[in-house]
């Protein structure tokens, strides 16, 4: 269970938030949530896998020439998730950062929570 979480943290990041492909990005969210997922972060609740695409894409819009990294391995026990990460510049200026943690079953996640860390 410790690489199918890994695998799923690293795609909630990587291939969703990060992903600018519209076809690529909702492959990556059949791949990764249930299908009523619940998303938890500072704009509310977000339920269902086309509400989370639609908020990816629009937070996407928002972060124009921005980028997400790890910002740390993936921490995990038994069907619980957490990843560190940042968002950067083209030139790989941090400019803000938060972490993600995730409830997992049967290989998918089905409850997400965004936190985000307080500008210094």
């Amino acid at each position: 269970m410790s690489e199918v979480i890994t695998r799923l943290m690293e795609a909630n990041l990587l291939a969703v938030f990060d992903e600018r492909d519209p076809r690529l990005r909702a492959a990556a969210i059949a791949e990764t949530y249930s299908d009523d997922v619940t998303w938890v972060d500072d704009d509310g609740v977000t339920v269902g896998r086309d509400q989370l695409n639609a908020k990816a894409a629009e937070l996407q819009e928002k972060l124009a020439g921005l980028h997400f990294v790890k910002a740390g391995p993936v921490r995990r026990t038994r069907g619980l998730g957490f990843l560190a990460w940042e968002v950067r510049t083209p030139d790989d200026a941090t400019v803000a950062s938060g972490f993600d943690v995730a409830e997992i079953v049967d290989e998918r996640i089905v409850r997400l929570w965004t936190v985000l860390n307080a500008a210094e």
